[in-house]
C-alpha cells in the first residue's frame, strides 16, 4: 500500500475514540460500521471482542487469526469532592509523571477537564524532588462540572489526531495503528483462507479479550498487530543509543520474543523471507519487557503457533504518541504478502 492510500481518516476516527479498558464502546461501533460489509460473519461476544470471519473459497482452509486491540489506557473516576474535583485511578500502563496539567475527555459526554496540580513556586524543596502521586491528583471539571460525571466514567487523554509532514500523532495511536491495519486486510483478505479478525478488549489490562477470543476462533496460527516502544531519542550525552526497542522510519518490528510470548520461530523465518522477497524495510523488535495479545493467544487451547507486528511509535502510554506513515504502510504490505503466501506448509517444520 502507497503512504497516499493509507486509511488516514479512518484512523483519525479510532484514534480520537474514547475506549479505555473495559469500555471500548465508542471504538467498537467504529469497528462494526467498517467490517460489517467485509466479512462473512461478525459477532460480539461476552467481552466485547468483535469477531469478523472472512471464509475461505475451498476447504479445507488454513485458519488464520489476526489480533488488534481496541482498548487504550486511560483513567477511571472513582469518587467526586467538591466543586467538580474527582478522584481517580488509572487504568493500563500510565507513567504517573505524565499526569499533572494534562487536559482530557471525561465520560461519554466527553466533559473537558484537567489534571490539576500545584504551580511549582508553591511547592516545596522536598516536594520537588519526587513524582506527584497519582493518589494526590484530582481532575477538575470546574463548579459546572459537578455531578457530571460518575464513578465508573472513564477519563482519556485530550488530543486530536493530526498528521505533520512524514508523521502521525494522537492519542492510543496503540493500538488503534494495529485496528486500522486489520480492517485494511480483512478488506483485501485472499480466498484461500479462512481470515479470522478479532478486534480484542482489556488488553492493556492483561490480554484478557484476546484469551477469550483465541479459545472461541481455534485458529491454526495467528499473528498480533500492535504498536511497539520506538525507545530511539538520543542519550544525554550524546553517545549512542544501544537500549532502542524499535525505531521509527525502520520499518515493521518483528518479535522474537517479549515479556509475554516467545514467537513461533517458524512464522518469525516466514516474515523475514516475505519482507526481503519483497524488499519490505523490517526491524527485529529488541527483546525486552512488553507484550501483545500473542501472549494470551499461544497458551489456548493445544497451543496455538504465534507471532507479532508491530508499528513503531514514540511516546507510548502517553497523552501524544508519534508514528511514521512509512512505517505504518510497509507494515500493511507486509502482513498483505505475508497472507497471500501462507500456506499449512509454513508449519510444516517442527519448530525449532
Amino acid at each position: 500500500m502507497d503512504p497516499q492510500n493509507l486509511p488516514l481518516d479512518l484512523l483519525e476516527r479510532l484514534s480520537n475514540a474514547c475506549s479505555v479498558s473495559g469500555d471500548e464502546g465508542e471504538v467498537r461501533k467504529i469497528v462494526l460500521e467498517a467490517v460489517q460489509p467485509l466479512a462473512d460473519e461478525v459477532k460480539v461476544d461476552a467481552l466485547g471482542n468483535v469477531l469478523a470471519i472472512k471464509k475461505a473459497h475451498s476447504e479445507p482452509a488454513l485458519r488464520v487469526m489476526l489480533a488488534a486491540h481496541m482498548d487504550e489506557v486511560g483513567l477511571m473516576i472513582v469518587d467526586e469532592e467538591e466543586g467538580g474535583l474527582y478522584k481517580f485511578e488509572i487504568v493500563g500502563g500510565i507513567d504517573p509523571r505524565q499526569l499533572p496539567g494534562k487536559p482530557v475527555w471525561v465520560g461519554k459526554d466527553r466533559l473537558p477537564g484537567v489534571i490539576g496540580a500545584r504551580p511549582i513556586h508553591l511547592t516545596t524543596p522536598e516536594e520537588r524532588k519526587s513524582a506527584i502521586a497519582a493518589e494526590s491528583l484530582r481532575i477538575d471539571l470546574g463548579p459546572e462540572g459537578s455531578k457530571k460525571a460518575k464513578p465508573g466514567d472513564r477519563a482519556v487523554f485530550a488530543t486530536p489526531f493530526k498528521v505533520v509532514g512524514p508523521s502521525i500523532m494522537g492519542k492510543a495511536l496503540d493500538d488503534r495503528l494495529g485496528v486500522a491495519t486489520l480492517i485494511a486486510l480483512l478488506e483485501r483478505a485472499p480466498d484461500h483462507l479462512e481470515f479470522q479478525a478479532a478486534f480484542t478488549v482489556q488488553e492493556e489490562i492483561g490480554l484478557r479479550g484476546a484469551r477469550v477470543a483465541a479459545y472461541s476462533l481455534n485458529p491454526d496460527l495467528a499473528f498480533a498487530l500492535d504498536a511497539t516502544p520506538a525507545n530511539d531519542l538520543p542519550t544525554w550525552d550524546g553517545s549512542e543509543n544501544t537500549a532502542y526497542n524499535a525505531r521509527l522510519g525502520y520499518g515493521p518490528a518483528i518479535y522474537v520474543a517479549d515479556g509475554a510470548t516467545l514467537s513461533d520461530p517458524r512464522l518469525v523465518r516466514f516474515l523475514l523471507q516475505i519482507a526481503a522477497t519483497h524488499q519490505i524495510p523490517y526491524q527485529i523488535r529488541q527483546p525486552g519487557g512488553g507484550g501483545t495479545d500473542a501472549g494470551a493467544i499461544h497458551r489456548q487451547r493445544s497451543g496455538i503457533p504465534s507471532a507479532s507486528i508491530s508499528v513503531p511509535i514514540r511516546h507510548a502510554h502517553s497523552a501524544v504518541a508519534i508514528a511514521r506513515l512509512d512505517d505504518w504502510a510497509h507494515t500493511i504490505n507486509l502482513m498483505l504478502h505475508a497472507l497471500q503466501a501462507l500456506t499449512p506448509d509454513v508449519l510444516a517444520p517442527e519448530r525449532s
